[in-house]
Parts: structure tokens; C-alpha cells; sequence
């Protein structure tokens, strides 16, 4: 169990696939049922009680700074600039890591919008079931069918001690990542230099067997392209 109070959140990317949408806009500030999607985010943080978000900027950043400044004012907010040159997923976290104190800390992405069920939210639950001798990540997975508008394969197998296990040859896999892990600066340790996937550090820990996954109770949106949003806006309302 651990108490984290920090979240990175990922806001960098282009949003190539969301177009025409993020012609003018910056993905994270797409809307979804009427809220746009970095702040479905910040709620979800709110919800369990985060109240330092680092934030990293690319396409389009002065819209993103200024929307933070607007409308996360009850929050402790860093940016870290990537105008320069775009990190990817592992690059953006080595790059943020200067502003980032806690341990272990929240990597969240913002282009899923999920659902929680039970007595307890996602990321309140990944901090109770958190064991720092044990674990360099904690992913939070979510079963395919669960999945909604997600075409993919299946990400992971879970062993029986809840380490996960790529999907490698198989046809499928039974989890999907949804985007929202807890990791400890362990994790990002001995980092190469540049742009590159968080898969670097994720394929290390799975060697180590200190990659583990916790199943979501709850739904979960893939919001990857505008075909997405009326589908998933329509299950929303439905939810409540």
C-alpha cells in the first residue's frame, strides 16, 4: 500500500489519428460528454486525492498551459516542455522526472476516459494494492471485452502472482493496458537517450518479474479516433 500524491500526466502527442478534430486543437482538449479529455483526467486525479499533476506539452502546448492555468487552479501544476522535440512515452518520463519528488508516482495517459465500479477508484485501488519490494510497475489492466472501441489483439497475461507476460506470439491476449500505471523511479532507471517507448523499461521489469497488472472493475473507452466519441458518449449516459 502506498499513499502517492503525484501524477504525470501524458498530453504530448499530435493526435494524428483523432484529425480533423486536432487540425486546431490539441488531443487532450477534445471533448467527450461534454468535458474534454485531460480533464476527465484531472477528475479521476481529484477522485483520489492527487493534488500534484506534471503535465508534458508538444502540439500545440500554449492551448494546454492555458487551459491549466483556468481550470486546474486547485492543483500543484508543472509542465514539462517538449516543444523541441517529442519524446515518446519512456523519453517524455526521463524527461519529466527532474519534477517529479514522489515515490512511487502515477503515469496516466489522456486519451481513455474509464468508468469505476466497486467501493474504491482505479487509482486509489492501484495505490492500496502497491508493494514497493515486489514491484518496479503496477499497470492497470482491463479485461478485452471491457475494452470498448479498442480493436487490439490483447496486451498481457497474468501470472499467477500477477506479473505480467506479453503477448508475444499469441494470437490474443485476455488484457488490455489501459494507459494507467504506478511506477517507481526504479522503473525509468538507466534510461537511453532521446525519443522511445515506455516498452524499454516494461521489458526490462518483465525480465526482473517486477511488472505486474491490476484488473479495473470498471468500463474502459479507447478515445483513439472521432469515431469513438458518439459510441462512447452514448455508454456514458447510459452509466450515470
Amino acid at each position: 500500500m502506498a499513499r502517492v500524491d503525484t501524477a504525470m500526466i501524458m498530453a504530448a502527442g499530435l493526435g494524428t489519428r483523432m484529425r480533423p478534430l486536432t487540425e486546431n486543437k490539441p488531443k487532450p482538449l477534445v471533448e467527450v460528454a461534454g468535458k474534454n479529455l485531460l480533464d476527465h483526467v484531472l477528475d479521476k486525479a481529484r477522485l483520489a486525492q492527487i493534488g500534484n499533476i506534471v503535465v508534458n506539452v508538444h502540439y500545440l502546448p500554449e492551448q494546454i498551459e492555458a487551459h491549466l492555468a483556468e481550470h486546474a487552479v486547485d492543483l500543484r501544476v508543472a509542465i514539462s516542455d517538449e516543444r523541441n522535440l517529442l519524446m515518446e512515452t519512456g523519453g517524455g518520463l526521463v524527461k519529466a522526472e527532474h519534477l517529479i519528488d514522489a515515490e512511487p508516482f502515477y503515469c496516466l495517459n489522456s486519451d481513455a476516459i474509464w468508468t469505476d465500479e466497486g467501493e474504491s477508484d482505479a487509482l486509489s485501488r492501484l495505490a492500496d494494492a502497491w508493494n514497493g519490494d515486489r514491484m518496479d510497475g503496477l499497470l492497470l489492466i482491463v479485461p478485452r471485452e471491457r475494452a470498448f472501441q479498442h480493436s487490439g489483439k490483447g496486451d498481457f497475461f497474468l501470472d499467477d502472482e500477477s506479473r505480467l507476460i506479453r503477448r508475444g506470439y499469441h494470437d490474443s491476449a485476455p488484457w488490455i493496458y489501459t494507459g494507467n500505471q504506478l511506477i517507481s523511479h526504479r522503473l525509468i532507471r538507466e534510461a537511453p537517450d532521446g525519443p522511445f517507448s515506455t516498452n524499454f523499461f516494461w521489458d526490462r521489469a518483465i525480465a526482473e518479474g517486477r511488472l505486474f497488472g491490476l484488473v479495473h472493475q470498471g468500463d474502459w473507452f479507447d478515445i483513439g479516433s472521432p469515431q469513438a466519441i458518439a459510441p462512447t458518449e452514448t455508454a456514458l449516459a447510459e452509466h450515470g
